[in-house]
């Protein structure tokens, strides 16, 4: 299951450098593409106000 990005996203860009298959897409708002999402958890660990959500 994906990743997902919530309304509390603060854009600070952590999440797209953790991420090691770069999908994420900064914007407003960020966006994480399902299909190529690998579920890893990485973006989540670095997000600094837990807007990553599973």
């Amino acid at each position: 299951m994906a990743y997902q990005i919530g309304d509390n996203c603060v854009a600070c860009g952590l999440c797209v450098e953790a991420c090691p298959v770069n999908c994420i897409s900064e914007g407003t708002p960020y966006t994480i593409d399902a299909d190529a999402c690998v579920a890893c958890g990485l973006c989540a660990e670095a997000c600094p106000v837990q807007a990553i959500t599973e």
